[in-house]
């Protein structure tokens, strides 16, 4: 995982597996650097995971959580059609812009 600050936010760049065994460790880095940084925009790149299950869909809901708490929004990037389709059945796109 990569930590990446910009003009507008904080991307996160997501890599390999995204189960329940990562997430909690991913949850972790996310949240120290949304409380150190205060972005506006968090996104979160799916480009390079392989495989996400409903953790990954957990990661998703706490971090827009987080972010709709101090003012900000939450970005889905680069995901696959299988793990949009999965976002999307679970409601994840009304929460959160998927491009």
């Amino acid at each position: 995982m990569i930590l990446k600050q910009h003009e507008r936010g904080l991307t996160v760049l997501l890599d390999g597996e995204i189960d329940h065994h990562a997430s909690k460790t991913i949850r972790e880095e996310i949240d120290t650097a949304i409380y150190e940084t205060v972005p506006d925009e968090l996104v979160l790149d799916f480009s390079i995971v392989s495989f996400m299950d409903s953790s990954g869909i957990g990661l998703v809901l706490g971090r827009y959580k987080v972010m709709h708490e101090n003012g900000g929004s939450i970005v889905i990037e680069g995901a696959t059609q299988p793990i949009v389709k999965v976002m999307k059945l679970s409601g994840v796109d009304k929460l959160a812009r998927i491009r």
